[in-house]
């Protein structure tokens, strides 16, 4: 069978590739199973050589049996091979690079799918380019005896340029086509300066776009590649979950602006949910629900930074052991009774119990409590859903802390509490739930409704309090009164100087449990939550630097 032929043919080529791209952690390429035309198979799909989801990378086995009339079977295989594993060891090289060429090719060409198009050109240009220029590859002769479109031609003329390689592509046809020019425009492009890619591919859509436009008008939703393009559409089967996670998280580091977050994860939501992306922010969890891309922004913001959380002496309760015999009773718990002094019987006055004492332990152990952050979420404060909250983005980091040190975190938003501008979460290890009454925003008046936090303080002796507001509360002085009762770690982070401020800090000035950062811009917000918070969270570290 001719499966099984071009399998043994890339066992006997794969040593080799290997050694030629440097040894990539890729395993061994499969080869995708022949359509039957006698079962009703049909053609789809048979255009696209080769595939690579999540690191494996698969041959399909028509797309060879297409091709080994014009050049042989073992040389169309490894052209293919040596497209794939650059696209890994090469370009995009990670998620995160991927995501940063889309966004850069939609600012030209203003729609997702020409933009995904675009990417991929572009991508399947440095890919190609880097694997001539650095190793002996079959890819040329692929090019050369492939069936072109208008936009497969244009770039094997490119080609024929930057690699000085002779792809069958007469310049008499460029110039009667008019894409001469273009090419030459593409032809300046840097493409392997991996620091001008953002630059390149601007230049790169400029230049395409007129003929994509028209390819796209041609041939509808199909697009530009068809049955033309040996590496397929799949723009995230290339990579695995946790490269995924890995390209949002510095994606949303290199951004942090929560639009242009929100505009990219919007335009690859079906592609995302369909890889297993849930509400979780993570993969295989939630598969097929509503991504919200405000949350998972501040999710995987806040995943960059981390936050040391000093320990606090807990109490240790000594465990119980046996001291002494008493008459079992009627009530008594079976579990406790003495078989060896109550002869084997259960019978009042035979019978005996063990009465056991708390033995005496070590008494304290070191340990992280449970934290309620408190985020202010009036109309003086930002919008978390509209613009990056600084506010938001420190509460999600210190969420963070408190949840890897296997805590549980609460949460009060508060805008006009006593008119019901609030929102409270009890205490919870669910992530998602957390970051959702954190981006809620009420917009209104800033009061707080005591009646709302004593029942999640009272009985926690062993409780931080995280606080971010602007202080403009109108009902401050309860606030300090109730700060002044508590013996709970409190950490006040405000924003700007005003007199409310002023006279919190005058107020709690003398209070040891208590830390406060003044902000006189709202862009400080992250440098005091992850950097200066450390003073209180872990002062022996700040010292030692």
């Amino acid at each position: 069978m001719e499966e099984q032929h071009y399998q043994s043919i890339i066992e006997e080529i794969w040593p080799k590739l290997r050694r030629k791209h440097l040894y990539p952690e890729i395993p061994m390429p499969k080869v995708k199973g022949i359509p039957d035309p006698e079962q009703g198979e049909g053609e789809e799909g048979e255009g696209v050589g080769l595939e690579m989801k999540q690191k494996q990378m698969t041959i399909n086995g028509a797309f060879v049996s297409q091709m080994k009339d014009k050049m042989p079977e073992k040389r169309v295989i490894e052209a293919l091979l040596d497209h794939g594993i650059t696209h890994y060891t090469f370009c995009p090289w990670d998620f995160h690079t991927h995501l940063r060429l889309y966004a850069e090719a939609k600012k030209v060409v203003g729609d997702k799918e020409l933009a995904k198009q675009m990417s991929n050109y572009f991508i399947d240009v440095i890919a190609d380019t880097h694997c001539v220029r650095k190793r002996f590859t079959e890819i040329p002769e692929l090019h050369r005896n492939l069936k072109k479109g208008t936009i497969e031609e244009v770039i094997a003329f490119l080609y024929q340029k930057i690699w000085g390689i002779d792809l069958g592509i007469p310049p008499s046809k460029m110039s009667v086509k008019g894409h001469a020019d273009i090419v030459r425009r593409l032809a300046r492009i840097p493409y392997l300066d991996r620091s001008r890619w953002g630059e390149s591919i601007r230049k790169f859509a400029r230049s395409l776009k007129p003929l994509l436009v028209e390819e796209q008008k041609q041939q509808g939703s199909k697009g530009g590649k068809g049955e033309h393009n040996p590496q397929g559409e799949d723009y995230l089967n290339h990579y695995s979950n946790e490269e995924i996670d890995q390209g949002l998280r510095d994606y949303a580091r290199q951004t942090m602006v929560l639009s242009e977050f929100k505009d990219v994860v919007e335009d690859f939501s079906d592609e995302l949910k369909g890889a297993g992306y849930g509400m979780e922010g993570g993969m295989g969890r939630g598969q097929g629900s509503p991504i919200d891309a405000d949350i998972l922004f501040y999710m995987k913001l806040a995943e960059n930074y981390s936050i040391p959380i000093k320990k606090v002496p807990l109490e240790e309760k000594g465990s119980l052991h046996p001291h002494s015999h008493s008459p079992w009773e009627i009530g008594s718990p079976f579990q406790d009774v003495d078989i060896w002094t109550s002869f084997g019987k259960i019978m009042p006055g035979i019978t005996q119990i063990w009465t056991k004492r708390e033995g005496k332990g070590r008494g304290k152990m070191e340990g992280t409590p449970d934290c309620l952050i408190a985020i202010d979420s009036s109309g003086s404060m930002i919008n978390p859903r509209k613009s990056l909250s600084y506010a938001v983005l420190g509460a999600a980091c210190a969420t963070n802390a408190y949840l890897q040190n296997g805590s549980k975190v609460a949460i009060y938003n508060f805008s006009d509490a006593p008119m019901g501008g609030k929102d409270i979460l009890n205490y919870t290890d669910q992530r998602e739930d957390i970051y959702r009454v954190l981006c809620k925003y009420f917009g209104g008046g800033t009061a707080l409704d005591l009646e709302d936090l004593i029942p999640l303080t009272q009985g926690k002796k062993n409780l931080d309090l995280f606080i971010i507001t602007d202080m403009k509360i109108t009902n401050l002085e309860a606030l300090i009164g109730f700060f002044g009762q508590i013996q709970n770690r409190v950490t006040a982070v405000h924003i700007g100087d005003n007199p409310y401020a002023a006279r919190f800090e005058k107020a709690v000035e003398k209070r040891k449990n208590i830390s406060i950062y003044t902000v006189k811009r709202k862009e400080d917000i992250p440098h005091l939550v992850l950097g200066r918070i450390r003073d209180y969270f872990n002062p022996t570290h700040i010292k030692k630097s």
